[in-house]
């Protein structure tokens, strides 16, 4: 594989690199998140990742420097190319930093640097928790190898830390809890029963579904794929309809998961593709739910959260973290238990004040420990003690 060298970097001010293989979904918006708040910090940041989606666009908007780094998912036969331009990226920017973000980029990134600059690696959930048969041991393998070559792993929450400590990967460590945009996800301005059917009926897909005023209205935010646990849902709905006769689920997203999820749905299940913003949806809902099968700590519950509205989600990593004091009882469910997820989504559904007053603490608490601007200050001085790791000279060879 051909030798690049290693550019010293064209401004003065420290530059940080970040590869993301995603460009949507919660990924994507955490590195939005950061990109913002580091190009307001003064550094000079740069995104590379591949087009398409709403990251780039996102990250120009926020003053970083954007440039292509085509890439798929997953490994295979592709990834000495994906390396290639990556290595090639990293010699025209010259980083003080590269910032890693979920197993794509890592695998590439770390593959690239192989240490010889400063690495935060993101995990974003952990690839060996995705990997399904004969792949997880081979994506445990990989991250406990590349730990080595990681000058800090960041988890989003002690849930994820824990669980790769537990699977062998060696790491330094640091836990900087997920945050949200507390300007963007707020509740309405009028949250009275005209207002949020006024709301609703602005909605394509309820406004065609002629949702009946006060029909209470369920909502999950997410990509349709098999980490966000939908089929879950979809089979624990029939229950709740039972109990709720005119509850009607909406299911915000798009995935590869579309099609298997349209022919399982019951009916009162509305599919309403992806939206440009979830804050719509979750003003209108009545109820958020997030049956995730894994997670580092999922942004969807505390956006709802955010918006003033009470959640559901799967106890898996993050979700006891990002709930308020007191509310695993009313929140937290089992994972891949649909009778489970059932009996907490109807008891929410039929009991109004319970249902209003978890809200409100959800938001207290979100506003309390989940401000975006916490979360990228606490990265921000992970960055600044690794800026003090020397670099290696300018011209030394970086093999990628």
């Amino acid at each position: 594989m051909r030798v690049l060298r290693q550019e010293p970097p064209s401004q003065e001010r420290p530059t940080v690199l970040h590869v993301s293989q995603s460009v949507d979904g919660g990924v994507a918006r955490v590195v939005a998140d950061l990109v913002r708040a580091q190009v307001a910090a003064g550094l000079r940041v740069v995104l590379a990742s591949p087009p398409g989606g709403a990251l780039h666009a996102e990250a120009a908007t926020g003053g970083a420097e954007v440039m292509l780094w085509p890439a798929r998912r997953g490994a295979g036969p592709a990834l000495s190319g994906e390396l290639r331009r990556l290595a090639r990226v990293i010699r025209r920017t010259g980083p003080h930093l590269v910032h890693t973000h979920s197993a794509k980029a890592g695998l590439a990134a770390r593959l690239a640097v192989r240490g010889r600059i400063p690495t935060v690696h993101q995990p974003h959930a952990w690839s060996f928790e995705a990997a399904g048969g004969a792949m997880a041991r081979p994506a445990l393998g990989w991250e406990r190898y590349a730990a080595r070559w990681s000058h800090r792993v960041l988890c989003v929450s002690e849930a994820e830390r824990a669980r790769g400590v537990a699977a062998g990967v060696p790491g330094r460590w640091v836990v900087v809890p997920n945050g949200v945009d507390l300007r963007r996800f707020s509740p309405a301005a009028d949250e009275d029963e005209a207002a949020r059917h006024a709301l609703r009926t602005s909605l394509p897909a309820l406004r065609e579904q002629a949702l009946p005023a006060g029909a209470p209205l369920v909502v999950c935010v997410a990509r349709l794929c098999p980490q966000k646990g939908q089929l879950t849902l979809l089979r624990a709905w029939p229950e709740v309809v039972a109990a709720v006769p005119d509850a009607r689920l909406v299911l915000v997203g798009d995935g590869p998961d579309r099609a298997a999820l349209h022919r399982a749905a019951p009916p009162g299940v509305l599919f309403a593709g992806a939206a440009d913003s979830a804050v719509p949806w979750y003003r209108a809902a009545d109820l958020v739910v997030l049956p995730s099968r894994w997670e580092g700590m999922a942004l969807a519950p505390l956006e709802a959260m955010a918006c003033g509205r009470a959640v559901v989600v799967s106890d898996v990593g993050g979700a006891r973290e990002c709930l308020p004091p007191g509310a695993a009882d009313d929140c937290l469910v089992p994972p891949d238990e649909p009778a489970a997820l059932a009996r907490a989504v109807r008891g929410l559904l039929t009991d109004d004040e319970r249902r209003l007053t978890l809200g409100q603490r959800c938001r207290e608490h979100v506003r309390a420990a989940h401000d975006v601007r916490r979360t990228a200050g606490a990265v921000l001085n992970v960055y600044r003690e690794l800026f003090a790791v020397p670099r290696p000279p300018a011209g030394e060879r970086v093999r990628p």
